[in-house]
């Protein structure tokens, strides 16, 4: 600041000195000031102005800052930082060279190199036929050599010489090992396989080992396999959205632990279903659902039944209008098959007696419940009958006794699979003189009206009410299978027989499976005057279903048969407690994918 001022004085005593500048090309601007420092207005009116404005001595002055630019002390700190970095990223580089160089010499000398490592994408380059080996055959197989292709479901390393490995296949795991050996097993190699991401599919080869105690995290518990060579077939291209151990855990088991555990929810599941159904719960609950149709097809076929495919595109609704799916079907419109009903009854006009289907079904309905689809597997039957409608619904029931009895007999693995994720008390049914219990339809009533439910409300046995009945018929006769006969007509179907000493019942029938109902059927008309008249008391139009209705009039035997629900047989034997579960990839009204 003095130095400014000094500079201001020595111009006013020496106004010539000015002279030497060159003149200000814009007489009219005004002098610059530095900051906090008036200049006399004698020098500012009279004097011309110098090219370089006057600055403060701590630098203020926009034009002079900006020609100045960093300071010293700036720049010196910039020049550190820039070596700092420059030094570290040669650190970096120096580091990067030497673990490279590391790599390259372990590989070079790596004994072990052939043993492991990631296989071709295509593989179908050679077929040695080399024959494979499954988890389940291993307790068979001591001491042998075997080769597997399975998932690793878990991996733990144990410094650099060791790694063990739970692989699996399906509903089946074993424990396997690496281990440091010289000449057999490198380091590298116990690395790269510790490096693997879990639901990773690996070809494994070795020995198989009696470990030194039973393997308590393995299905597989008395065997182990001591790898001698493991190659990688795929892995996952990103990080898993849940693991298979979280989500095979059970519900008490999540209620009891004493620390948080991740539990994963319906809707989690159902959004990533490909990683879900790879559980060992998921693989038995589908190969139990595989069974039931094949049980259900075996005793159908034993007793001269036969098997046929129905179209699911219709011209007309099978039941009510307001729950089916409306298509484009050209210029014209078309439906979704809510049964194969219709086809059923006309295959049995054109003489086939006995048939069967195992086939999709498609209820518009808007429900969001335990129990509900959109779209579902249906097992259905139809057969002619010879004096009474009871023929049709005991065969109905030995063909359940017959799956009831194959599932205790031969998918024991499989339930006691399903079991440790959703523990439940054994299903039970009747056998024996005293066969399944039926009730009618009233006497079902007076149960409930004995439980505490008023009668007011039992003109139809609500879904909360079958479960009630369910409950009282378990304490009361020890059976969670059981039958009720005579609907009232008003809640049954067009083409249900009504009975012949009461019109105001109807010769139809449910069966129930611990408290709800996974069968409804009955004897059906077979009269087309008769069908005529109960179309048009549903509000129907006969000449909507003309096609259906001509069978009949070529003459049709009395016949009968029901529908089962395959995904609510499954749910209610293993007590799922949600239709979801028992479906591969369920569609519902908030679902259509994946």
């Amino acid at each position: 600041m003095k130095k400014t001022v000094e500079t201001v004085k020595n111009i006013i005593k020496d106004p010539g000195s000015m002279a030497q500048q060159p003149a200000n090309e814009n007489p009219a601007e005004p002098p610059v000031e530095s900051q906090g420092t008036p200049v006399a207005k004698d020098v500012a009116q009279n004097e011309p102005k110098s090219e370089q404005p006057i600055v403060s001595k701590d630098g203020e002055g926009d034009a002079t800052e900006e020609a100045k630019g960093p300071s010293k002390n700036e720049l010196k700190k910039r020049a550190k930082e820039e070596e700092k970095v420059r030094r570290a990223a040669e650190r970096r580089a120096k580091e990067e060279e030497a673990a490279r160089a590391r790599a390259a010499e372990e590989e070079a000398n790596d004994f072990a190199k052939q043993f492991y490592g990631k296989l071709p994408l295509n593989q179908s380059q050679e077929r040695p036929n080399r024959p494979r080996d499954t988890i389940a055959s291993l307790p068979d197989k001591l001491g042998q050599n075997v080769l597997l292709r399975a998932r690793i479901q878990t991996s733990r390393a144990t410094g650099n010489k060791m790694v063990f490995l739970n692989l699996r296949q399906r509903i089946d795991t074993v424990q396997a090992l690496l281990v440091a050996e010289e000449g057999k097993v490198s380091r590298p190699m116990i690395k790269w396989t510790a490096g693997l991401p879990d639901e990773s599919i690996v070809l494994v080869e070795g020995t198989v080992d009696k470990p030194v105690e039973e393997v308590k995290s393995a299905t597989v518990k008395t065997v182990e396999i001591k790898i001698s060579q493991i190659h990688l077939i795929t892995a996952p291209e990103s990080r898993l959205p849940f693991t298979l151990e979280d989500a095979s855990r059970a519900e008490n088991e999540l209620e009891a632990a004493d620390r948080q555990l991740s539990k994963v929810l319906l809707d989690t599941r159902l959004d990533n279903r490909v990683l879900d159904l790879r559980t060992t719960t998921n693989q038995a609950v589908f190969k139990l659902q595989a069974s039931i149709q094949k049980f259900f097809r075996e005793f159908l076929d034993s007793q001269g039944f036969t098997e046929i495919h129905t179209p699911k595109l219709q011209a007309a609704a099978t039941e009510s209008g307001a729950s089916v799916f409306r298509v484009s079907y050209f210029k014209g419109g078309a439906f979704l098959a809510q049964s194969p009903q219709l086809a059923k009854q006309m295959a049995i006009a054109a003489d086939f007696e006995r048939v069967y289907e195992i086939g999709p079904v498609f209820r518009a309905e808007n429900s969001n419940t335990h129990r509900h689809l959109t779209e579902f597997m249906g097992l259905d039957l139809e057969m002619t009958l010879e004096e009474h409608y009871h023929e049709v619904m005991e065969m109905l029931d030995k063909l359940f006794i017959s799956i009831f009895r194959n599932l205790r007999e031969k998918s024991k693995k499989e339930i006691d699979t399903v079991g440790r994720q959703f523990p439940c008390q054994e299903f039970k049914w009747r056998e024996g003189p005293e066969g399944t219990l039926k009730l009618t339809f009233a006497q079902a009533v007076d149960l409930l009206v004995e439980d505490g439910v008023d009668r007011s409300v039992l003109d139809d046995i609500s879904t909360e009410n079958e479960k009630r009945l369910g409950r009282i018929v378990k304490k009361k006769y020890d059976t969670d299978y059981f039958i009720v006969d005579k609907f009232p007509m008003d809640l049954r179907p067009f083409y249900t027989m009504p009975d012949p000493n009461d019109p105001a019942l109807s010769n139809s029938y449910d069966f129930f499976m611990r408290g709800e109902e996974v069968l409804s059927g009955a004897q059906r008309i077979h009269d087309p005057r008769l069908l005529t008249e109960q179309l048009l008391k549903k509000g129907i139009k006969p000449e909507e279903m003309k096609g259906y209705l001509d069978g009949f009039r070529l003459g049709c035997p009395p016949h009968g048969g029901g529908g089962i629900g395959l995904e609510r047989v499954l749910m209610l034997y293993l007590k799922l407690n949600n239709i979801r579960r028992a479906t591969l990839f369920p569609r519902d009204p908030k679902r259509l994918e994946p």
